[in-house]
């Protein structure tokens, strides 16, 4: 999409307020303003009181509501993108996008098609994501990947068949995280689609379909 379309679409979508506003940086708790500015990658861009520095995030002022219970959950997803992670980086973005994309959650999609790009998913596969694992282009640990998404999503587990093929690719370290990133991310996005989070302005043009409208 080009910057036009996307300012055009999002003059569409007309977003409804949300049903629990970010909370400004200005009403953070001590706790809050401690502790989750440690979860930016660069602080330094949000923090430095110039002009020009970044608005924080809308997720972590969402977050600053609870810190007590927002904040375990930020150092467990760290752990999902962290050195520690045993997924490739790139698996774990298209696997986050097909959730994004069937739950409809329109901060996870915006949010993650940076990330994905940075990650080594191509406009391709982007455009892939909606058909899941039914796209030709994908190779059969990618395939599976997304078949377990679905499958996680429908039915509450990866099927024998897609298991299989999984565990010939991959260990049970990497099993493990793959199902704690699907089900993590399913959790976010069903959090934030339930309180009306909306994205940030994307700060880069990315050719990406349209998500479509929540409930379709």
């Amino acid at each position: 999409m080009t910057t036009e379309q996307i300012h055009e679409a999002a003059r569409q979508a007309a977003p409804e307020p949300a049903r629990i506003a970010p909370l400004p940086v200005e009403e953070w708790s001590e706790d809050a303003a401690e502790t989750l500015p440690k979860y930016l990658r660069r602080p330094e861009l949000f923090l430095s009181g110039r002009p020009d520095a970044l608005p924080m995030p809308t997720s972590l002022r969402l977050f600053a509501h609870h810190i007590r219970l927002t904040e375990p959950w930020l150092a467990f997803s760290e752990v999902l993108a962290s050195r520690n992670a045993v997924l490739d980086p790139r698996h774990r973005e298209l696997v986050v996008l097909r959730v994004a994309w069937r739950t409809r959650s329109s901060y996870e999609w915006t949010h993650h098609l940076r990330i994905g790009k940075h990650s080594g998913v191509t406009s391709e596969e982007i455009h892939a994501i909606p058909q899941g694992a039914a796209a030709d282009l994908w190779a059969p640990l990618e395939r599976a990947m997304l078949a377990a998404v679905d499958q996680m999503i429908d039915q509450f587990r990866v099927d024998d068949e897609t298991w299989r093929v999984l565990a010939s690719h991959l260990d049970e370290p990497q099993l493990l995280e793959l199902s704690f990133v699907i089900g993590s991310y399913l959790c976010l996005a069903q959090v934030l689609n339930n309180v009306g989070l909306q994205p940030e302005p994307p700060t880069e043009v990315i050719d990406a379909p349209a998500l479509p409208a929540l409930g379709t």
